[in-house]
């Protein structure tokens, strides 16, 4: 039996009982895990990125959080909307994206990993979608975890891209839980999917060694029970699989 992939997961930096403490949510190891894969907390220490720890990985997922990545890294001043930061995370995530993408490692982004991806390739975000004339409103309702993750709007997958080649169908339906989006796109990335109000919903990375995708809803959310979702951790799992396979090595089932 092959051990399961490592898959490096990282952390928000959250006050826990009066001390800092880097934290994943539970939903996002849970998916991993039932797709084949080992999580891997990422500790978020602010300047630090631990090129040996990678080089032991399989893969990286950039998750969702209650905060956001601050304004003043992609140029913007902050709207009173916009209050939930977290310094630690966004100086480990942006060093993690370039040197997973130098490394090779796949790749996947949710949510606030989304808009981590955009601001690394030098995009920019939308502090405040519902106030963008012509957007919806993408905040999340109020509710139980079934109502706050059940589906919100259709997704129009774009032909020709990643999402497309691990996924048939043209639309989807999909759920929304954020404030921010993206505004202007990163240099060296590709739509993948958009919402009805042109909402940029999934991006990749142009020209990737391997698996590098990321959304802005959340998949992580009982994913097999969503055809997409399923199609997106079963290729993000095998990208994964492939990767800590020895050369030459094929899977089982070749």
């Amino acid at each position: 039996m092959h051990a399961r992939p490592l898959v490096g997961v990282i952390a928000c930096r959250r006050e826990v009982e009066g001390h800092p403490a880097h934290m994943v949510t539970d939903k996002y190891l849970s998916a991993l895990r039932d797709y084949g894969l080992a999580p891997v907390i990422l500790p978020v220490w602010e300047g630090s990125v631990d090129k040996e720890l990678l080089s032991r990985l399989d893969g990286l997922l950039l998750t969702g959080s209650r905060s956001n990545v601050e304004p003043e890294r992609y140029g913007a001043q902050r709207l009173p909307e916009n209050t939930r930061d977290d310094q630690h995370r966004d100086a480990a995530a942006f060093g993690l994206i370039p040197a997973a993408l130098d490394m090779g490692l796949p790749m996947f982004g949710i949510c606030r990993g989304f808009q981590e991806i955009n601001v690394a390739f030098g995009g920019t975000l939308h502090q405040a979608v519902q106030q963008v004339p012509g957007r919806f409103d993408h905040r999340e309702p109020e509710g139980d975890h079934d109502i706050r993750y059940a589906p919100a709007h259709d997704l129009e997958i774009l032909p020709g891209g990643v999402m497309s080649g691990l996924f048939g169908e043209r639309h989807s339906y999909v759920n929304s839980l954020h404030q921010q989006g993206v505004a202007e796109l990163g240099l060296g990335l590709t739509v993948e999917a958009v919402a009805p109000d042109g909402q940029v919903e999934a991006i990749s990375v142009a020209g990737a060694p391997n698996f590098a995708l990321a959304v802005q809803w959340h998949p992580e959310w009982k994913p097999r029970e969503h055809p997409l979702h399923d199609a997106l951790f079963s290729g993000f799992a095998e990208a994964c699989k492939d990767h800590s396979r020895p050369a030459g090595v094929q899977p089982l089932d070749a």
